[in-house]
């Protein structure tokens, strides 16, 4: 194994950065932001649409027999999906990219590994199909701060008619999303089932908006406040929607769900990381340019001092996020996280929630003035970076998980 980036992670990485800079600058995600509150279309579905029909993203994770581009060694893996993260946290870009080609896709590569040809197995094949073709967007309905070892039981009940009625808070991409991923109860047992839902509503903003949410028949999607505007979370409620079964468990627990979180954390630190490479790179920019005492403010020791710490803390952070990556990478599409592939997880995010909040702490306070206005794009980062902490279990929550692993005590 190799943490260093192939010559094929940096091509896909060229692409996707020179669409950012074309069509994502901070200037344009500060104006998508700010029309975004007023309008509830914080989503840029154009530039998503691109991302997906054209570069190939959703399907990164995808088996290349349904469509994807995920093929053994030569093709496409969750290190080629990490590269993407990276950059769109770099761009803090206001697209589903984690909501749907990652946690959702986890949730039916899981469910599809394991259903093998039965009716939900084909369910999955059809849904991931469509989302590594672009044709539709998907969101898993558990909330964003789900923590992989401990993920919620259903709120959604599953109806002998085939429909789900419940409502579940917290959730990232439904505005969006074509399909929602929803962990049912069942009588005995648990169930994933996927509700079709058009979010021609919510992009329009006609139906919808930041207020009274979009409504897709049997399906509402209703935006909560969220620190972060470039990734706004909200509360869906199903009344008797119709449903398909994707897959079901004996027993009270969510193993798709699981496991969907827990991948999901270990790319999750390569956005940190991205988030984190922004913002040391924009400080360091700004204090060679800005000047007091007739020098560069860079000149200074103690800014330099501050500067150094954090590229280590960054080097550091670069280091746990690739092994994570590679460790998934190597790991069977659907199978099980265990062992040092769990453990590379926990350690990434464990570390590097707490880099890219430290990150943009000193973004902010390094530029002075203008780094407390909302003008600025330092906000955004601060802000997508403390989300991104506390979700998909806390830092608090990797480390305690790293007890049994690494046989070391737990924390008191």
């Amino acid at each position: 194994m190799t943490l260093l980036y192939t010559e094929v992670e940096e091509e896909l990485r060229a692409a996707v950065r020179d669409l950012l800079a074309d069509r994502c600058s901070p200037s344009a995600v500060l104006g998508r932001v700010e029309s975004g509150v007023e309008s509830g279309t914080p989503y840029d579905a154009e530039l998503w649409k691109t991302l997906t029909r054209d570069i190939g993203v959703g399907g990164l994770l995808v088996p290349e027999e349904l469509g994807g581009a995920a093929s053994g060694a030569g093709g496409a893996s969750a290190r080629e999906a990490a590269v993407v993260l990276e950059e769109l946290g770099r761009a803090v870009a206001p697209v589903p990219f984690l909501a749907s080609a990652v946690l959702a896709t986890q949730a039916l590569l899981s469910a599809w590994g394991t259903a093998g040809g039965d009716a939900g197995g084909v369910v999955a094949g059809e849904l991931l199909g469509r989302l590594a073709s672009g044709e539709a967007t998907a969101a898993l309905a558990v909330p964003f701060a789900a923590s992989p070892y401990a993920p919620p039981a259903p709120a959604v009940a599953l109806g002998e008619d085939g429909t789900v009625t419940g409502t579940v808070g917290g959730v990232i991409g439904a505005e969006i999303a074509d399909v929602l991923l929803v962990p049912v109860r069942l009588t005995r047992g648990t169930a994933l089932c996927a509700v079709e839902a058009s979010p021609a509503a919510a992009l329009g903003g006609a139906a919808g908006g930041a207020v009274g949410g979009a409504v897709r028949g049997p399906v509402r999607v209703t935006p909560a406040t969220s620190l972060d505007l470039t990734r706004p979370v909200a509360t869906v409620s199903f009344a008797s929607a119709p449903a398909r079964v994707v897959a079901t468990a004996g027993g009270p627990e969510t193993p798709w769900v699981r496991e969907a979180l827990l991948r999901g954390a270990g790319l999750l630190a390569s956005e940190q990381l991205g988030i984190a490479e922004w913002c040391l790179a924009t400080t360091v920019a700004y204090v060679r340019e800005r000047r007091q005492f007739a020098r560069p403010v860079g000149s200074f020791q103690a800014v330099k001092h501050r500067l150094a710490d954090l590229w280590l803390e960054i080097a550091g952070a670069r280091a746990a996020a690739r092994n994570a990556a590679a460790r998934l990478a190597e790991a069977p599409i659907a199978g099980d996280i265990a062992g040092d592939i769990a453990v590379a997880v926990a350690v990434t995010q464990a570390h590097c929630g707490a880099v890219a909040v430290h990150a943009a702490e000193e973004c902010v306070q390094l530029h002075g003035g203008i780094g407390m206005t909302w003008e600025h794009p330092a906000h955004l980062y601060l802000k997508r970076a403390k989300a991104d902490q506390i979700a998909l279990g806390t830092p608090g929550d990797h480390r305690e998980a790293l007890a049994g692993p690494a046989d070391l005590p737990a924390p008191v």
